[in-house]
């Protein structure tokens, strides 16, 4: 009886700490009764911008699971004219006739907002809609004059931007703007020159991205000195036709700038941009998710025919400010710092809280146990596994179950370090967007599934596969054997020549790969990626699903 009524303590013990383990994850307000519907978010560029991703992300936090969401891309930052506009249309058009309607709709940025504001009545007919993003604060004002329109203004502040940087570099005579030639690119010139007799003290200057080829760019960004301010606006294009995303106008311009680099929206912040007065992307989107649930829950959109305030707040990186030496009793009070020093309880906090619930639980059963014939080893064991399986966890990918980008940046430090001869293979989806677009998400994350499994099946004790970002794979080869690596090349693009099943169906998937080595191509990590990367990008550009290696530029090439 005894032994009885101590396993009876024992597993009520257990049951208790897990419940306050449990009861400790759960959000309360998900039992509430919440919204539900379908919305469709309209952005004016694509998904492959940063912005637009935390867009989406800030949406689908404040929609919830309980609403459909369907997303469309008018990609205005490549290509805009009145034949993509009227391609655009059509192809919507098409589909909003063969599908179920929609409940709201959600514009992103000022050219999504123009286009449903001039195609309302063929289109969107008594569907609400809220805008976010929008630059244009006539256009928002008048878009609000519609008893269907409502939504939150994005007010980047250049004039106080300007004035961050003087307060950080104060022996700054210039402010230097990198921008293009886009409609973006337009907008933010007026913006960014109109603010100079508000600063005499400044020189007003730009870099052109759309009138510089790829090598002048990084020569004229390398060449801005110490007592400049620089601003990136905006980047998506070279004089080359050389097309970036935000992800490589970051690291070109960590790479060659000898400046810290200001930043007006968020993306970017934490990765390498000093920061700045910024619009918080993903806050534009949960504030217009927001508005869409009131909506949906029955709210009068023409009770709401008012321009909401931007989301701004002062966002730096402790660690671009350490890097030039700039102060942070400079900053203006309530400031969000990235990457600032702190300690290890802190850096830990989502680990430790649980994990000491956890150890508190097992250090309890193990002194009733040590009572009950000294089964302390046993649970010694579960502990350590809990502590193993909590490491796994945060060096793989939830979705494909590869080892995750920081198990890969790790890896290859070490081997660096090292100074062990290797090879990086970055692998890229083709056209997925299009299976995101044409097939849904579900689809899209079977193919990263499908594609990861068959990578697996690859790994060796030289060839590690890790996914790194997006539809992006990369692999480390411990080799800078020719044949070995070409071998392996073949393998990677063979993984492709088999039908992939996305929504029950066989589908064909192609990939591109590009291939650099170490330390043939480069002695620098973040270089030998930027190699594999550029490597795949002319796979890319001369027509996709095959693999190339890393070529020097010759002498003299833009």
């Amino acid at each position: 009886m005894a032994k009885k009524r101590k396993n009876l303590l024992l597993v009520g013990l257990l049951q208790l700490f897990l419940l306050i383990f449990c009861f400790g994850a759960i959000d309360f307000t998900s039992l509430a009764a919440k919204a539900s519907g379908r919305v469709l978010f309209i952005s004016s560029y694509s998904c492959a911008w940063d912005s637009v991703q935390l867009q989406i992300e800030g949406i689908r936090d404040g929609l919830g699971d309980d609403v459909k969401i369907d997303y469309e891309f008018m990609d205005a930052e490549r290509v805009y004219d009145e034949e993509t506009v009227k391609l655009f249309y059509e192809t919507l058009q098409y589909r909003l006739e063969n599908g179920e309607p929609y409940d709201a709709v959600i514009l992103g940025d000022d050219e999504a907002l123009k286009f449903a504001m001039e195609y309302q009545e063929e289109l969107f007919d008594g569907v609400p809609m809220v805008f976010e993003g929008v630059n244009d604060e006539t256009l928002a004002t008048e878009a609000v004059k519609n008893p269907y329109i409502t939504g939150v203004l994005e007010k980047l502040s250049m004039e106080k931007n300007i004035q961050l940087g003087i307060d950080l570099v104060p022996d700054a005579d210039k402010v230097i703007a990198i921008l293009d030639d886009s409609i973006t690119g337009e907008t933010e010139r007026r913006h960014f020159y109109s603010c100079a007799e508000q600063f005499p003290q400044l020189q007003f200057e730009e870099i052109n991205s759309s009138q510089l080829s790829t090598t002048n760019l990084r020569q004229a960004i390398r060449a801005v000195d110490k007592n400049a301010i620089l601003f990136y606006l905006t980047m998506t294009e070279d004089a080359n036709g050389r097309v970036y995303s935000e992800k490589e106008a970051l690291t070109i311009l960590t790479e060659v700038a000898k400046v810290p680099v200001f930043r007006m929206v968020e993306s970017g912040i934490g990765d390498g941009f000093l920061g700045g007065n910024v619009v918080s992307m993903y806050e534009s989107g949960h504030i217009a998710a927001e508005i869409v649930l009131d909506i949906l829950d029955g709210a009068d959109v023409s009770a709401m025919n008012n321009v909401f305030d931007s989301p701004n707040e002062y966002r730096v990186d402790a660690t671009v400010m350490e890097k030039y030496g700039i102060s942070k009793s400079a900053l203006p009070e309530g400031t969000m710092i990235f990457n600032e020093a702190q300690s290890f309880t802190e850096r830990n906090r989502e680990v430790l809280v649980p994990g000491a619930i956890l150890l508190g639980a097992l250090l309890i059963i193990m002194g009733i146990l040590s009572v009950d014939n000294f089964r302390n080893k046993k649970l010694l064991s579960e502990l350590e596994n809990a502590k193993k399986t909590i490491e796994t966890a945060s060096q793989h990918d939830f979705l494909t179950g590869l080892s995750n980008r920081s198990k890969f940046m790790s890896d290859l430090t070490r081997l660096i370090n090292e100074r062990t001869p290797c090879t990086v293979i970055m692998l890229d989806i083709d056209d997925f967007k299009h299976i995101n677009d044409t097939m849904g998400h579900t689809a899209g994350d079977e193919a990263l599934q499908q594609v990861a499994a068959r990578l697996k099946e690859m790994k060796t004790q030289l060839l590690t596969p890790y996914r790194y970002a997006g539809d992006e794979f990369i692999l480390i080869l411990e080799s800078k054997q020719g044949m070995i690596i070409e071998k392996t090349a073949y393998q990677c693009r063979q993984i492709f020549s088999k039908p992939f099943t996305l929504n029950k169906k066989a589908v064909k998937i192609c990939g591109s790969i590009g291939i650099a080595t170490y330390p043939k191509d480069t002695e620098n990590l973040e270089q030998l990626i930027i190699c594999a990367d550029e490597a795949m990008y002319q796979v890319k550009k001369n027509g996709k699903n095959d693999f190339a290696f890393y070529k020097k530029p010759t002498e003299g090439e833009a």
